[in-house]
């Protein structure tokens, strides 16, 4: 069966501050990277969003996906199964991030996803490239708005 690998990487200059986020997909011989920024943003919605948008940039459904990140945040709150009891809860508590972590439990559903961590900055050439990506992105935009993220910052 065909699976989907996906390395991810999230930055923000200063936290919050402007953010980027980097992503590689690989399925079969095809690879496509992408990435984006955001104004103001922490480092924890940027790891979010990479995993989001790459996901969102899949148009073949109900594949095993492998997602490779650097987020121990992003890789405990799922595999330890943090999130399904946020959403059970709608997030009591005042749990962050609860518009992306909904967004990414929705995008999930087709899936079988498994996140994997890898060490940041050291070996794996797909996360320093996923690092280059949404560190480059963060400096230099074009930024989107972080609506959710800046209105309940006001």
């Amino acid at each position: 069966m065909d699976k989907i690998v996906i390395y991810t990487d999230g930055s923000s200059r200063g936290n919050p501050g402007p953010g980027g986020y980097g992503a590689i997909l690989m399925w079969g011989e095809k690879v496509k990277e992408m990435s984006g920024a955001f104004r103001k943003t922490t480092n924890n919605r940027m790891e979010l969003q990479a995993v989001i948008q790459a996901m969102s940039a899949l148009k073949t459904k109900n594949l095993p996906i492998n997602i490779y990140t650097d987020s121990k945040y992003v890789v405990d709150s799922v595999e330890k199964k943090w999130l399904d009891n946020w959403i059970k809860t709608d997030f009591k508590g005042g749990k962050k991030n609860k518009d992306l972590w909904k967004i990414y439990y929705e995008l999930a559903k087709p899936f079988k996803v498994k996140f994997n961590w890898v060490k940041g900055h050291a070996d794996n050439p797909y996360n320093n490239r996923c690092d280059e990506l949404a560190t480059l992105a963060a400096d230099n935009g074009p930024w989107e708005i972080d609506t959710a993220f800046e209105t309940a910052q006001e």
